[in-house]
């Protein structure tokens, strides 16, 4: 096993993986929870419980779609990373789709499912790894800065550090209560152990966190050890009766797809990107086996999708685990493996709780800053872009628009400076379709 993930060449071993694994999986178990209560639109009390996806079988399809996701990516692209439903997705999934354009959900998981088999297409033809490796090393230390702000602003808000202000949107949360103070708790340990080069520092500032808010009594201990695992019936295979009704093949379905493949690729790439660079994996500013790992990606989303649950895809929570050592898609299975661990131990997840991952998002958010460095701010064509993408994905909390935003701009700033000819050919359709998805789909 060592062997095949190369692991005396990037410098790891088992233990590393296992920490670094595990981490992944403690920042991001949160979607175990959120993803059901948002797909099932949990939130909405006057909402028909007839239309209404079932909850335990979307914990379910969940938990399979992170773990088989994972699996792909780590036996098949070999990075260590992790895939989950994505947040936002979800989001548009539950909120735009079914309930505001009033779509079927079985409908929604048939559109899931057709981007995902879009994406895959791509892939084999090799225009998805030609698009990523187009994109300008500058643009890319920006995304991988990008994404580092944007995850520390989730860390900060999902910690009740930064709440929010009719002012000014945005403000300092009462440091006072037990929620944001063991954050600030967490983030205090992490940083002495990071500071002094302890291993699986991140890791271990998680497991501190979680003992002292059970001795502070802010974290309950669980009531039971495992539960029986829901039934996956409801959901499973939905996506497929979509397709025989008539109204499925609609210009609103069209655009439904569209959304799903434009924001999943964009997410996916710009976190490939800052996952491999924060783990060292860059070369040349290229990604080794990048189409392997959009491979993964591809699969994992249509698979997702036939399970019952929104697009599967790459989540930036796995620099934690970068962060605590892992290096190569061993670490990947790891966290797959207590994905489906988790489907019988789900009490325990309650001690997981916004204060505890808070630290780790923030402590690996100031690691992915430090692409800035790296950024020629000494040329005002490049500094434009590149400040734009990462500055608009914390503002607009999205990191697809941040890469948007600064991907229009980087083709302007250029011709201005007659630099021509180090435009990618593809910058420049990059140009116009982000125009066209500023226009009519935002």
């Amino acid at each position: 096993m060592h062997k095949y993930f190369e692991f005396e060449k990037l410098g790891t071993n088992y233990r590393r993986e296992i920490i670094g694994g595990f981490t992944t999986f403690l920042a991001m178990a949160y979607i175990l929870v959120v993803n059901p209560l948002t797909l099932s639109l949990a939130s909405v009390k006057d909402f028909p419980d007839a239309l209404r996806m079932d909850h335990g079988a979307v914990f379910v399809a969940t938990a399979l779609a992170s773990a088989l996701g994972s699996i792909i990516m780590g036996l098949i692209g070999k990075y260590p990373l992790a895939l989950a439903p994505g947040m936002g997705l979800n989001a548009f999934f539950a909120f735009s789709v079914v309930l505001g354009s009033g779509i079927p959900w079985q409908h929604a998981l048939g559109a899931v499912f057709i981007s995902g088999v879009f994406f895959f297409l791509l892939t084999l033809t090799g225009l998805r790894e030609k698009i990523i490796n187009a994109i300008p090393i500058d643009l890319k230390y920006a995304v991988g800065a990008g994404i580092g702000l944007f995850i520390t602003f989730v860390g900060l808000q999902s910690a009740k550090i930064i709440v929010n202000n009719d002012a000014t949107l945005v403000g300092l949360g009462d440091l006072t209560k037990p929620e944001p103070l063991l954050a600030i708790f967490g983030i205090v340990v992490t940083v002495i152990l990071m500071t002094r080069g302890i291993s699986g520092a991140v890791f271990y500032g998680m497991v501190i966190t979680v003992i002292v808010g059970m001795i502070f009594g802010e974290i309950n201990l669980p009531q039971k050890i495992w539960g029986q695992v829901p039934s996956l019936s409801p959901t499973f295979g939905a996506a497929f009766s979509s397709f025989s009704d008539s109204s499925f093949y609609t210009t609103a379905m069209l655009g439904v797809i569209l959304t799903f493949l434009f924001v999943d690729f964009f997410d996916n790439a710009g976190t490939l990107v800052a996952v491999a660079g924060q783990a060292g994996l860059m070369k040349d500013g290229k990604l080794p086996r990048a189409g392997r790992a959009l491979i993964s990606d591809s699969i994992a989303s249509s698979v997702g999708a036939v399970l019952g649950t929104s697009t599967t895809t790459s989540f930036v929570e796995s620099t934690a685990g970068v962060a605590a050592g892992a290096r190569t898609g061993f670490a990947s299975l790891v966290t797959a493996g207590c994905f489906i661990l988790a489907l019988f131990f789900f009490p325990l997840l309650s001690v997981i709780t916004a204060p505890v991952t808070a630290p780790a998002l923030i402590i690996v958010g100031v690691l992915m800053v430090g692409n800035l460095g790296k950024i020629d701010w000494k040329n005002f064509e490049i500094a434009v872009p590149a400040f734009l993408t990462m500055i608009a994905m914390p503002l607009s909390y999205s990191i697809a628009t941040g890469i948007a935003i600064g991907f229009v701009f980087y083709p302007i700033t250029m011709l201005v400076k007659g630099r021509v000819k180090e435009i990618h050919p593809i910058m420049y359709l990059f140009f116009v379709i982000f125009v066209l998805y500023f226009i009519f789909l935002q």
